[in-house]
């Protein structure tokens, strides 16, 4: 190998440079300083317009929580059963808290021995076939079937009610989402307005309608009337409304929907971190109505 004077190996970086090498060189570190530059600037830009990756968010009482888009919508599922059934909020926490632990809230086809879904539920312990628990609205109003049944659940601690219907190994994991859950719970029930927002990107195609009036009848068992691409929700009550319209957010990733208002609240697609939060919309509509539009309306 090559000997420098002092009579040690030379290193690529001690060889003597050329002319030529030199000139590549600096052209190099030019090329490299340029796409520092043009990086440093996306970067900026990305910052100032506050882009982000899609999902989701829930802020109560300070408290921000962050959800994917697939959890998101599954918890709408969730809570959305909940409140169609007249149960409390309190019973949706429990169930929210139990999918968290079971099944990070994502719908799986596998788990221990034949375990399924949302919940982890067993066809082999008389849960339903395998399809049936895949279905989030089944399985959902199953564990709803079997909480209805313990006794006090209402004023039970929500780790103590989860283990009650779920019959864990380990029924302490539960509490470990209580925090989250209570406050998804909460957004979602109708509990707290415009807590709940997702960052997603721009729709893909033109969305078909009837999806979205199929899944408000099975989750919260309302009908809608369909104007070109507006669906217009009415339901009983405001905290309802409310329901239904951050419901509508936390499924817009399947529905297409780019905008949804509550009274004089909007929440508008985007993926920035505006897009986490309602805004003023201007003019109010009726305190039980919910507007969602989809794209291309």
């Amino acid at each position: 190998m090559p000997q420098t004077p002092r009579g040690g190996i030379t290193l690529a970086e001690e060889r003597p440079r050329t002319r030529g090498r030199t000139l590549a060189g600096r052209l190099v570190l030019l090329g490299l300083a340029g796409t520092v530059a043009i990086g440093g600037w996306t970067a900026y830009q990305h910052l100032s317009q506050g882009t982000v990756s899609e999902g989701c968010q829930v802020t109560v009482n300070s408290q921000t929580f962050e959800w994917a888009t697939d959890q998101a919508s599954n918890a709408a599922v969730i809570t959305a059963i909940g409140v169609e059934r007249g149960l409390p909020p309190r019973a949706a926490s429990i169930a929210i808290a139990t999918a968290m632990q079971e099944s990070k809230v994502r719908n799986i086809r596998y788990g221990d021995r034949d375990s399924v879904g949302l919940f982890q539920q067993r066809p082999s312990q008389g849960w339903g076939t395998v399809e049936q628990i895949m279905n989030p609205e089944y399985s959902t109003n199953k564990f709803y079937d079997a909480l209805e049944k313990v006794d006090g659940y209402r004023d039970m601690e929500i780790a103590v009610a989860a283990q009650a219907v779920q019959r864990s190994a380990d029924g302490s994991a539960y509490a470990q989402h209580e925090a989250m859950a209570r406050a998804t719970a909460s957004a979602l029930s109708g509990q707290t307005p415009a807590a709940f927002g997702c960052a997603l990107a721009d729709v893909k195609g033109t969305p078909d309608g009837s999806l979205l009036t199929t899944l408000l009848k099975a989750d919260h068992g309302l009908p809608a009337t369909s104007s070109g691409r507006t669906v217009t929700v009415v339901a009983p009550d405001k905290d309802r409304a409310w329901s239904v319209g951050q419901w509508a957010v936390a499924r817009a990733k399947e529905t297409g929907a780019v905008r949804v208002q509550v009274r004089d609240q909007v929440w508008t697609r985007a993926l920035s971190e505006r897009a986490y939060t309602w805004g003023e919309a201007g003019a109010s509509i009726a305190p039980n109505t919910v507007v969602i539009t989809l794209a291309g309306g």
